[in-house]
Parts: C-alpha cells; sequence; structure tokens
C-alpha cells in the first residue's frame, strides 16, 4: 500500500503527525467496527482501515520517528448506552396489580457514513457545472444572462454520489420491540428503566407512566379507590346482595339499609410500589322508579297489608283507636249536656 493511500484511507494529508495518526485511527475504528456499524461493507472497510494503520506505524519505525518498541494500542473508547425516553399509558388496573407490556416503537438516527448528508463528496468535478459550482441561467435570445450556485453540487464543484449505508437519506430507521415487566403500584409520572440487550437499538428505555383515566374509579393520594354505584333502590331496602367493582374484578357486596358508604378492605391501591393495597370506598346511590306500576302498586299493597300485624303497628293502631274514640264520647257527651240546659 502507498503512503498517500493509506494516508488517504485514515482521512489525513501525507506527512501527518503519529498523535494525529493514532487519534484518526481510534475515530474510525470507532464508528467502521462492525460490533457498531451494521452495515454490509463495515468489515471490508475496517480491514482497511486497519492495514493503512499498520503500514503507516511500520514507516514511523523504519524512519527512526518511533525508535520504542511497538506498544499494543488500547481498544477504542466504549461509546454510552442510548437512551430512548418515552410515556406509557396503563391502566389503573395494570398500574395497581403489575403486568408485562409489549413496547415497540421506531427510531431514527443520522447515517453515520455520510454524516445525514445522504451523500458522499467525490474527487472528480461535478458533471453538471464541470468543476466550475456555478451554472449560467439565460432567458430569451440571451439577453439576461447569469450566474447562478450549481444545484447538483452545491456551489463546490465537485461530484457526489448516492451514500449506499442508507439509501440516499440520510438517516437510519430502526424498529424496536422489548417486554418490559411494571411493578404493582406505579404511579402517574413514576420514571420506570429497563436495560436492554448490547444489540438492541433502544439501549436503555426510560418509561414515563400515564395513568389513563378511568370510568368508575378515582385514586387517591393514600392508596384509596373510590367509586359511586347505582344500586336498585328496593333491594338496598330489603338488604339484599349486590356486584360492585374492584381494581380485582366484581366482588358481591352485602348492603344494609340506611347505609350509603362501604369500606372494602384490601382491593384499592397499593400505598407504595410492590407494598400491600389499600381499601376501596364504594358509596351506593339507591334508584327508584319514578312512578309505580299497577303491578307494583299490587305489590305494595300486599307488602303493607302483611306488615300490619306486627306488633308495634298492632299496638300502636289500638293507642290511636282507643284515643278517637275517647274524642268521639267526649264529644257526645257534650251535645247531651248543652241539649239538657236548653
Amino acid at each position: 500500500m502507498e503512503s498517500e493511500v493509506a494516508y488517504a484511507e485514515l482521512g489525513l494529508a501525507p506527512g501527518a503527525s503519529e498523535d494525529e495518526v493514532k487519534a484518526a485511527w481510534r475515530r474510525l475504528v470507532s464508528r467502521w467496527h462492525p460490533d457498531r456499524n451494521r452495515s454490509g461493507h463495515a468489515v471490508d472497510r475496517i480491514q482497511r482501515i486497519n492495514t493503512a494503520y499498520e503500514h503507516i506505524r511500520a514507516w514511523f519505525n523504519e524512519s527512526g520517528a518511533d525508535a520504542a518498541a511497538p506498544r499494543r494500542e488500547p481498544p477504542p473508547p466504549s461509546t454510552p448506552a442510548r437512551t430512548t425516553r418515552r410515556k406509557l399509558r396503563l391502566s389503573l388496573e395494570d398500574a395497581a396489580l403489575g403486568c408485562v407490556k409489549l413496547v415497540r416503537g421506531r427510531l431514527t438516527r443520522a447515517c453515520e457514513g455520510c454524516e445525514g448528508q445522504g451523500q458522499h463528496v467525490d474527487d472528480t468535478a461535478c458533471p453538471a457545472c464541470r468543476g466550475r459550482g456555478s451554472v449560467v441561467r439565460s432567458n430569451w435570445y440571451d439577453w439576461f444572462a447569469k450566474s447562478e450556485p450549481c444545484e447538483v453540487c452545491r456551489g463546490d464543484g465537485h461530484a457526489r454520489h448516492e451514500c449506499a449505508e442508507c439509501a440516499g437519506s440520510g438517516r437510519h430507521v430502526t424498529a424496536y420491540r422489548r417486554r418490559v415487566r411494571i411493578p404493582a403500584g406505579a404511579r402517574h409520572g413514576d420514571v420506570l428503566c429497563a436495560e436492554g440487550s448490547p444489540d438492541d437499538p433502544a439501549g436503555v428505555l426510560e418509561l414515563v407512566v400515564e395513568i389513563a383515566p378511568h370510568k368508575f374509579f378515582v385514586l387517591g393520594d393514600d392508596g384509596v379507590v373510590r367509586c359511586e354505584v347505582p344500586v336498585d333502590g328496593f333491594a338496598w331496602t330489603a338488604g339484599r346482595w349486590t356486584d360492585v367493582p374492584t381494581l380485582a374484578g366484581l366482588r358481591q357486596m352485602r348492603m344494609q339499609r340506611g347505609c350509603h358508604v362501604y369500606r372494602l378492605r384490601g382491593v384499592g391501591f397499593p400505598v407504595q410500589r410492590r407494598g400491600e393495597p389499600g381499601d376501596c370506598i364504594v358509596t351506593v346511590v339507591p334508584t327508584f322508579p319514578p312512578s309505580l306500576s299497577a303491578d307494583q302498586e299490587a305489590l305494595l299493597d300486599q307488602l303493607i297489608a302483611a306488615n300490619a300485624d306486627a306488633g308495634p303497628l298492632r299496638t300502636w293502631e289500638r293507642k290511636l283507636r282507643a284515643w278517637q274514640a275517647g274524642r268521639e264520647n267526649a264529644g257526645r257527651d257534650a251535645d247531651q249536656h248543652q241539649h239538657q240546659q236548653d
């Protein structure tokens, strides 16, 4: 390999210092190493870079510029892991109980081969302007001819060819998908970090938790979940059972006549992440029909008749009748006394 070709392979001019050669080699190895660059010609490029570097080192040793024994070069510095930050929307149930979510997305990054330009500059002249960097535009009859920058070479006079790595787009779009375990008790605004494998393009996932509003529940800071449930007024009066929603699913609850607020222990939201769940406060709203049908009226009459023989009601009815009879007797006695006086 000729010296000019070796220096050009490292992007240097002939006569560059040893420190400049080392810095250029490290920079190129970091960019083109196959473990980091997935392009099809990365292996061939890294071989040419290493061959050029070895040739230049050998010339330094032969010319006495480096009289010391050859040293093993340290590996190129490792690049920090990529961090991808995104939002993760959870239902209140998933946040409370914990779950495994499939996180998918697409990453767009600038092409390293062309530094996001989509093209490579050649040493040959631009065919559009023949290396001048400008072209002459003219109107009819060449009356108003004027020079304008060449749009093909962007005014520098050098030819360009499309970058093979990104197909001229200047960027790479990579899809990723990863299963992430969400701990029980994740709160709105929490940031969960999920490490990825070395070849995962997303790197470290920083997931910002968003808890979606719920149709039934309202979450308090103390982990207490509240919900309001309409219930049948007659069933509530009779102290029947009813189904109420909880974060773990439907649960049966016995109603009590006159009671509107109930506390269900241990079926709320965890007070702390991975901690014990709080309580669920259920407020029942007894609902009665705005008007009774004929069948309902008949049923109520039967209930009233059946309840008439109850002990307290029967006693009260006897007292009421005795009081009314006393009033009537007193009225008759007053009338007779008045008639005798007349």
